[in-house]
């Protein structure tokens, strides 16, 4: 099986539905919750830059959505990075 590659746009703004100081953390389980539903991965890894991206305004105001490039290896290890990078 070859690698696996696909650009999505994440919606994030279910993280809203939270207390606002737990917002960008919220924010980072809908990421991997998405990750898992489209994916179907064994193990995910989420870039840096991913992370930075979503707390840089921020634990209170982390963007509604994001859009990132999804990579899967034959092992079914799925890593996240930013889109734009």
């Amino acid at each position: 099986m070859s690698e696996l590659v696909r650009i999505y746009t994440v919606p994030l703004g279910r993280a809203w539905i939270v207390q606002k100081f737990r917002r960008a953390e919220r924010a980072v389980m809908e990421l991997r919750k998405f990750t898992e539903r489209h994916m179907k991965p064994t193990e995910i890894v989420i870039d840096p830059s991913v992370n930075e991206a979503i707390w840089a305004r921020g634990i209170k105001n982390p963007p509604r959505k994001i859009r990132v490039k999804m990579t899967k290896d034959s092992d079914g290890v799925v890593v996240v990075t930013l889109a734009e990078a």
